[in-house]
């Protein structure tokens, strides 16, 4: 038996054929394109997405040794699509969760946020990250097409649903309760749409896709719109919650960092929804068919491998990033350089999204080896602060991190990732935890496993690193630095 996982992420899609040994037997990919119409403008085509899928899917199929028994989706979380139900055309681009226009109704959204109950529902701040305040723009900026949302012409959802709905040539209109409660419309306790914050976002219910749990019987292909496959869809989840299930996160207090171009670090938090005071997101993990929900507790890092990247491209003292790990360890550490990686703003647990970088302690003596040493201590910093901000907020102590992503092959970067927390670093021996999380979540919905416990063996620990020094200095010495880059941008 065979599982097709369909992996929609902001730049491509991957398809991943896994086998009931939880084993990745087969893959395809392809990008689609960004465009960027204005200043902190980010759009897609979704035709240009669903194309993606279909390559992607061609290809991974085309290398199955046997038939696809089900499918699990997962996907870029908060992007907005709108399409013709009928058609299954889009009237326009989708806005990409990485897009600000919407910030312009911040203002209007605090006043209407008494109490700050919009958060308390949702579990997220007034932020244009989120999906509603981007419906909101349409419906402000394009009142023709919005006539077709508001009649049902069209549809409104996120890119699982947009999928769904390719997938069963329009016969389905839905989404499970993880990517949901990334709109910023649904209330985390009630698992529905909420009708307070549909009315507070402008937002007609009606156009909405009906919310289902993360595995079962979803929805099922039609083998005319997706290459001649009749398959059932039994597994759906946003990607970072595909990848924390991916890294069998399944009891509280267990903990994933995904090191990407940002970094993502979830813990479970079971049945109780946290509500963070320092700085971090309340989030469903995924909802099971009998109704019950599990919550996680999110910290976003704006830029982890980017700054990486900013190695490479910007500064070229890399070729490629992978470069980074030899160079860093030509020195026995950064020889008190600090760099402070806020080139696109600093995430969770700081939100300060307008702040730019910086870099301290430069001497005669500074090689370009100190300071990507420097930059790998940042990006394992910024994962200390939300490891320590989730703490806080669930008092209680997180007793590992489990890693996955491109940059969780870096061994410099675990080990300086374990000396900050004091804590093992547990790396997964399938670094592509979001793709099969999506597929554990599809074989679990079809019946190939039947818990949590058939899957514990599947995606077994590679590596734990554990810690070797104390680098508690390091981490004082950056929070300075972050002290004095707050109060350069200020002035």
């Amino acid at each position: 038996m065979s599982i097709l996982a369909i992996d929609a992420g902001t730049t491509g899609v991957t398809a991943l054929i896994v086998s009931d040994q939880g084993e990745i037997t087969a893959r395809g990919y392809q990008e689609f394109p960004q465009y960027f119409p204005h200043p902190g403008w980010v759009e897609h085509e979704p035709e240009e997405i669903w194309q993606a899928a279909l390559v992607a899917c061609k290809l991974a199929i085309g290398e199955a040794d046997s038939e696809i028994s089900c499918i699990g989706i997962t996907n870029q979380r908060e992007t907005a699509v709108i399409w013709d139900r009928t058609e299954l055309s889009s009237p326009t681009r989708a806005i990409v969760w990485q897009d600000r226009r919407t910030s312009i109704y911040k203002e209007e959204l605090d006043q209407k946020n008494t109490d700050d109950w919009i958060r308390t529902k949702t579990g997220l701040n007034i932020d244009p990250y989120f999906t509603a305040s981007k419906f909101l723009w349409w419906a402000r900026n394009e009142t023709e097409i919005w006539q077709g949302v508001v009649d049902g012409t069209y549809a409104l959802g996120t890119i699982d649903s947009y999928l769904i709905a390719r997938l069963t040539g329009g016969a389905a209109h839905l989404t499970d309760a993880s990517n949901a409660s990334r709109t910023q419309l649904m209330d985390l306790e009630s698992g529905e749409w909420d009708q307070s914050l549909l009315d507070a976002f402008e937002i007609p219910g009606t156009a909405l896709p009906k919310i289902t749990s993360s595995w079962g019987e979803i929805a099922t292909t039609d083998p005319e719109h997706f290459l001649g496959v009749t398959a059932p869809i039994t597994g759906v989840a946003g990607d970072q919650q595909a990848a924390l299930f991916g890294q069998l996160a399944f009891k509280e207090g267990e903990s994933k960092a995904t090191y990407g171009t940002g970094a993502f670090i979830l813990t479970n938090t079971g049945s109780r929804i946290v509500s963070s005071q320092h700085g971090l997101l309340g989030t469903v993990a995924w909802k099971s068919p009998e109704g019950e929900i599990s919550y996680a507790l999110e910290g976003s890092v704006f830029v982890a491998g980017a700054s990486v990247q900013w190695l490479r491209d910007g500064l070229k003292i890399i070729d490629k990033a992978s470069d980074v790990e030899a160079l860093a360890a030509s020195v026995a550490d950064s020889d008190g350089v600090v760099f402070m990686p806020a080139l696109t703003g600093l995430g969770a647990p700081y939100w300060q999204p307008d702040i730019r970088g910086s870099i301290f302690g430069i001497t005669r003596g500074t090689t370009d080896a100190h300071i990507a040493y420097a930059t790998l201590e940042a990006i394992a910093i910024q994962v200390k602060a939300v490891l320590d901000a989730m703490e806080l907020d669930m008092q209680t102590s997180i007793p590992a991190l489990r890693v996955d992503g491109g940059a969780a092959a870096n061994n410099l970067l675990m080990q300086i990732q374990a000396d900050l927390i004091s804590k093992d670093v547990e790396r997964a021996t399938n670094l592509e935890s979001t793709g099969l999380g999506a597929a554990l979540l599809a074989g679990l919905g079809s019946g190939i496993w039947n818990s949590f416990s058939d899957l514990d063996a599947l995606n077994p620990t590679e590596q734990t690193f554990s810690q070797k020094s104390d680098r508690s200095k390091v981490y004082a010495r950056w929070q300075q630095a972050l002290g004095a880059t707050e109060w350069f941008h200020k002035n």
